[in-house]
């Protein structure tokens, strides 16, 4: 799934988060890293949604950009979460004989 981020430029740092999955935030001193940061961050918010039983916000299809909106040094970039499917149980069993 490919999910929204909007990335932050301040104080030297940098910060982004996902407006379909509110809460998931990331922060790092560079682009790349607050972007490996946030895919990081995506994959563990949505598997915490999973496991808890809540629904699963599906990303945005379309976006409009307004650049009088934006803010100096800020960026709208998608970031790909692989799906995990949940594993299925298994069970060993030992037989003596």
């Amino acid at each position: 799934m490919r999910y929204l981020v909007k990335i932050y430029h301040y104080n030297g740092s940098y910060s982004a988060m996902a407006p379909d999955l509110p809460g998931c935030v990331a922060a790092a001193k560079t682009v790349e890293k607050v972007r490996t940061l946030m895919a990081d961050a995506m994959a563990l918010h949505l598997n915490a949604l999973r496991k808890s039983g809540d629904k699963v916000p599906k990303p945005r299809k379309r976006v409009q950009l307004d650049a009088d909106d934006f803010e100096d040094e800020e960026i709208c970039t998608w970031i790909e979460v692989k799906e995990q499917r949940p594993r299925r149980r298994t069970t060993a069993s030992a037989t003596r004989g």
